[in-house]
């Protein structure tokens, strides 16, 4: 212990493509969408998170809203540092010191980013006044977070669904086995959905309507138990340009998301054709446990179940199983020493 260990702050960050998660002191400070408004006149960054959200697709010409994270990774350098910096500066026992605290931190990244990306992310959290910086797999932090004892010699597979990549893993002793991540995902999910209004009802629906459809009667499966009632969109016409209203079912959405989750089952199954036998042993009796925004919807345990011939948990809280990982890593920097990177 330092004598200036009381001037620095411990934080773990989930920074996610569609949102961002903070934990301090144990307890999650921040949970934001991951939304810049900015000035196109001065440049100025005019609201984050929630706020910025509220402004999608309802802008003028002077302001912009960007998602500084594209596929898990940053895509615009200055306007994610910036959305980094407020976020921390919203957390309510930062508020209250006289002077910024230096901040150890431990950051989750996507398994499939590159050097270049890594350093990108790491650049950032340093600028924002991280002192020390760690970074932690993605499937690596849900594993922790799930409550699978990642050290033991045993195979676990986690699928990490988030917004911009869904992570699949195979994770012994410590390490990650196999893994593959690719780039289907809630956001693909939103985008199939205002392709299909488009293309079957002539409805020009916005991002966020469509992200509306899918957590209100989103489904991966035709033939769901509990079926959610159907749902009134509105949008614009594309044929008379009129604003428009027509009911859809949950049943359409499944159609219009099959192509994305075949995509995702045929990740899993390849990756399971990675598995060492021994692994692939233990996977038999634990199953997958499924983590991220995109595990909830309703069915895709289901399917994957029936695609694979395991049994599939989704972790409890599964938005924020990521970063209690994070957060628990944070706590036991010593005991999960191998699992990070410096």
């Amino acid at each position: 212990m330092g004598f200036f260990d009381f001037l620095t702050e411990e934080i773990a960050i989930d920074l996610g493509t569609a949102n961002t998660l903070i934990i301090h002191n144990d307890k999650v400070v921040v949970d934001s969408p991951s939304i810049v408004a900015r000035d196109r006149n001065s440049g100025k960054i005019i609201a984050v998170g929630k706020e910025a959200a509220m402004m999608q697709g309802k802008t003028h010409e002077n302001i912009k809203t960007i998602r500084p994270l594209k596929d898990g990774v940053i895509a615009d350098f200055d306007a994610s540092e910036k959305m980094i910096s407020m976020f921390i500066k919203e957390i309510p026992a930062l508020k209250k010191k006289l002077f910024t605290p230096s901040l150890r931190m431990v950051i989750c990244i996507p398994s499939g980013i590159t050097e270049v990306e890594m350093r990108a992310v790491k650049e950032s959290a340093e600028r924002v006044n991280g002192k020390e910086v760690f970074l932690i797999h993605e499937p690596m932090a849900a594993a922790i977070g799930i409550g699978v004892d990642i050290m033991q010699p045993k195979g676990n597979m986690i699928v990490d669904i988030g917004g911009g990549t869904t992570e699949i893993a195979v994770i012994a002793l410590g390490g990650i086995v196999c893994d593959k991540s690719v780039k289907i995902a809630g956001d693909v999910f939103t985008n199939d959905i205002i392709y299909y209004m488009r293309t079957q009802h002539n409805l020009y629906v916005g991002e966020r309507t469509a992200e509306k459809i899918k957590i209100q009667i989103g489904a991966a499966t035709e033939d769901l138990e509990v079926p959610p009632e159907d749902m009134s969109v509105q949008g614009r016409d594309l044929l008379t340009g009129k604003p428009k209203q027509v009911q859809i079912s949950f049943r359409e959405i499944a159609k219009a998301l099959d192509k994305s989750i075949l995509r995702i089952e045929d990740a899993v199954m390849e990756t399971l054709s990675q598995t060492p036998p021994e692994l692939a042993a233990d996977i038999y009796n634990t199953g997958i446990y499924l983590a991220g925004g995109g595990s909830m919807l309703r069915g895709l345990d289901k399917r994957l179940s029936q695609k694979t011939d395991l049994p599939v948990y989704i972790a409890e809280d599964p938005l924020r199983a990521v970063v209690r990982g994070t957060g628990i890593t944070l706590k036991n920097l010593e005991r999960y020493k191998s699992v990070i990177n410096k």
